[in-house]
């Protein structure tokens, strides 16, 4: 178990708990946006990722001693989505915010060592492989 004094304190998780639920809410709206059967299939497989991210880090401030946040942060990428490629444009930008804020965390010296394990091992490579993904899909939809 992760005591408070091991860690930054349970804030710096909490934001990126809220990051990880505006990825699941942006995600899911973005889907509305596709009529294509196999992006729809890969848009999900994201936003089931976002949803693992957000128990995970649920448990992390829950183990710092925290309570974890119930409200996403708002907009993912602060962009409106009108057609499949403004939605994944919206989504990458999203996608690489994320990227900066969980490699600020995993610097944070003050963030306990497990957490951020988990942010450089698990997190941060999911969010690298969504961008990877998302690239591919606008490229297929601009063929």
């Amino acid at each position: 178990m992760i005591t408070p004094m091991q860690s930054h304190g349970p804030d710096a998780l909490n934001a990126l708990v809220r990051t990880e639920m505006t990825a699941v809410e942006t995600y899911t709206l973005a889907l509305g946006q596709f009529d294509d059967e196999e992006a729809i299939a890969d848009l999900q497989k994201i936003r089931d990722d976002h949803r693992r991210a957000v128990r995970r880090l649920r448990d992390q401030v829950i183990g710092c001693g925290g309570h974890p946040a119930e409200v996403a942060a708002g907009a993912f990428a602060g962009v409106p989505m009108t057609g499949p490629a403004a939605a994944l444009a919206a989504l990458r930008h999203g996608e690489e915010d994320e990227i900066g804020e969980y490699e600020s965390v995993s610097a944070d010296d003050r963030v306990h060592t497990d957490c951020r394990r988990m942010i450089r091992t698990d997190l941060l490579p999911a969010c690298r492989r969504h961008v990877a993904e998302l690239d591919r899909l606008l490229a297929e939809l601009s063929r």
